[in-house]
């Protein structure tokens, strides 16, 4: 690939990525960053994925699975038993085109974000096919109601496989007529639309395997307003079965399903070997995006490393890395149980958050040089005391408050000045809270923490970690006495450099008024 398409491609992405952060941000006032759904994609495809197969279960109890009787059961469903029926089948519906949205939406932000190379390229190339799965399946439940939108589907999709030579027989031979629709066919309709969801869930288990903590759920108020919208929707507009299929006709119009369905129409107006060509061309791209050749800015840099003489073998860096990326191993030294921390390079994201978790990564260790089990090397533990302790001693006025901040989230050198130290660190989670305590104590009047949105933090689990080791609700803990008015939390992506310089100002006024807690924005 030249560098001119390299070019070409980062445009597009950054184009594309100022218009996703744009949209996101006009959600973000309705429903608050936390709630968000554009901040929860993956997790919400999830939701999807489960209110389909509860709902699919009992519609497929109710299904009469012959080629007869199959329409008039569903029609009965619908029609007789709405109240039940009918709504679980308009859920399962609408609840299959959330998932096609929602995914390909969670494909496009992972583009634009460039997570599909490096150590997440695992999660790209098993997340691609998951894609065609969920096409597959939701093409063969049109097939199901076999009235005149799944007469056309099935017919459709017949015509675009026989245009594979791998079938002895044209499959169109099972559309003749009503005689030739057995059973059988019909069995394997019905395989085709269960058998396929199993291999959807499997894929969705081993597209989260290399990612620790998985949000395979959104939170609670999320979960409950996508329902309560499918259930709206069910309601409003109920959907329906179509006239019985007729194999002795041909529909003159047809309402499609344009999120699972416009492949057929396409195949009309061009040719199927234009549709295979399309699927084709699509399917390489996909798959292609991690082994295109690398720019700087996305070779990862240096991992992390373990400290062995340092290492006590706690496990806070194995239980708090996002990307399973360490592991724990017998310590070299011989000692009985203890275990030391071990990286696994090609799955390391160098966010650091394992430093923030080491308990001797502390500033107040006597020592010149100050080594940690885990650390950095692009940016040490030491290098970050010492810089820390020369960002102090330059620090003038009656005010004086440091911010530590994230490469990824809001530019924190903004807000430098003579009575403010900013110092950016790659995650705000390889921040070890004793740092805050370290701050105050040596002349700081306040510290401001910021960072990545706490729903959309570009390591996942930064955002999460950081408050829950200052509230004190994960190791390492900011000690009890540390007075918690003279710190700040504000979350602020980049771009919201002026929400930054806002709540800098506030943490100053409140601070002249020590009654007013503080808290996290």
């Amino acid at each position: 690939m030249t560098a001119n398409s390299l070019d070409a491609l980062d445009a597009v992405r950054s184009g594309g990525l100022l218009v996703y952060r744009q949209i996101e941000r006009c959600f973000d006032a309705p429903f608050g960053t936390a709630l968000n759904p554009w901040r929860h994609l993956g997790a919400l495809g999830f939701l999807c994925f489960w209110l389909i197969a509860v709902t699919g279960f009992y519609l497929f109890a109710m299904l009469d699975t012959s080629a007869i009787e199959a329409y008039r059961s569903i029609d009965w469903l619908t029609r007789q038993q709405w109240y039940l029926g009918g709504l679980l089948r308009s859920i399962h519906r609408y609840g299959a085109d959330a998932f096609i949205v929602i995914t390909l939406l969670h494909i496009i932000k992972e583009f634009l974000l460039g997570r599909y190379t490096g150590f997440r390229r695992f999660s790209w190339l098993t997340g691609v096919p998951l894609l065609w799965f969920i096409f597959i399946s939701g093409i063969g439940g049109f097939w199901l109601n076999w009235d005149q939108l799944g007469q056309f589907s099935a017919i459709a999709t017949a015509e675009l496989l026989d245009w594979l030579p791998i079938f002895a027989t044209p499959l169109t031979r099972n559309f003749l007529s009503v005689t030739t629709v057995s059973d059988r066919l019909f069995s394997l309709f019905v395989f085709i639309h269960l058998g396929v969801p199993l291999l959807l869930l499997f894929g969705l288990w081993f597209h989260v395997q290399r990612i620790n903590h998985a949000e395979i759920f959104p939170p609670r108020a999320l979960s409950l307003g996508t329902f309560a919208t499918l259930l709206v929707l069910a309601l409003v507009a109920p959907v329906v079965s179509q006239a019985p299929a007729d194999l002795s006709t041909i529909p003159a119009v047809l309402p499609l399903d344009w999120f699972y369905l416009f492949l057929h129409p396409l195949m009309y107006v061009s040719s199927s070997g234009s549709v295979w060509l399309l699927v084709s061309i699509v399917t390489l791209l996909l798959f292609g995006l991690p082994f295109l050749p690398k720019r700087s800015q996305f070779v990862a840099p240096a991992i992390a490393e373990v400290h062995a003489d340092n290492c006590n073998g706690c496990r806070r860096c194995f239980d708090d890395c996002p990307y399973a990326a360490i592991t724990m191993v017998p310590h070299p030294d011989g000692k009985p149980g203890q275990q030391l921390a071990r990286v696994i390079p090609d799955m390391c994201a160098s966010c650091g958050i394992c430093t923030g978790s080491c308990p001797s990564s502390t500033p107040f260790r006597n020592v010149s040089a100050l080594v940690t089990g885990i650390d950095m090397p692009q940016q040490p533990i030491n290098d970050l005391r010492n810089t820390l302790k020369k960002s102090l001693a330059a620090l003038e006025g009656d005010s004086k408050i440091v911010v530590f901040g994230c490469d990824n989230g809001a530019r924190v050198a903004t807000l430098a000045g003579k009575d403010v130290a900013s110092i950016s660190l790659m995650c705000t989670g390889m921040l070890p809270p004793s740092f805050v305590e370290y701050a105050l104590r040596d002349g700081a009047s306040g510290v401001l923490i910021t960072g990545c949105s706490s729903s959309g933090c570009a390591f996942r689990l930064g955002s999460r970690w950081t408050e829950a080791r200052l509230y004190g609700e994960r190791e390492p803990r900011l000690r009890n006495n540390v007075p918690r008015e003279r710190l700040h939390i504000v979350w602020a992506d980049h771009g919201e450099e002026k929400k930054l310089l806002v709540a800098l100002n506030e943490f100053r006024r409140s601070m002249a008024a020590p009654n007013k807690p503080n808290g996290i924005i």
